[in-house]
């Protein structure tokens, strides 16, 4: 699971939550509850804009506290970034090739706004770069 770290610190009638690693990120919320609810939203809500965009997108680091939650990546997000990670430098038509499929395709599956892979092809791109694809329901 790809999850950010939020610091969520309570103010006077408030929850102020911020991204150590995505300092364009801040929201709040009446209770904890609604803060973290609000925390998702607004992450996928950037990582997404940013990744559309080409923004590099930092690694999520690994801070913990006690004012620290996990905030959780959208898997359509997840994946659009893990593709575009395993691609790296290569040019998609060269792994849209080695994968047999149309570019055009392969241009979705990296674009979490239209992606919605199968399994079948998760486990095709895995293949193709050597990995395996480990699902999970949490």
């Amino acid at each position: 699971m790809l999850a950010y770290p939020a610091h969520i610190e309570q103010q006077d009638d408030s929850y102020l939550v911020t991204f150590p690693d995505l300092e364009n990120i801040v929201t709040y919320g009446a209770t904890l509850n609604d803060a973290l609810a609000n925390a998702e939203e607004a992450l996928n809500g950037c990582i997404e804009s940013d990744f559309e965009r080409n923004f590099t997108l930092p690694s999520p680091s690994t801070i913990s506290g006690e004012n620290v939650f996990s905030i959780p990546v959208a898997p359509h997000i997840a994946i659009a970034i893990m593709l575009r990670t395993l691609r790296a430098d290569r040019p998609q038509v060269e792994v849209a090739r080695q994968l047999k499929i149309s570019y055009q395709v392969y241009q979705r599956l990296e674009n979490p706004r239209k992606a919605n892979p199968t399994v079948k092809t998760l486990e095709k791109i895995a293949q193709a770069f050597g990995k395996r694809v480990d699902l999970g329901f949490v």
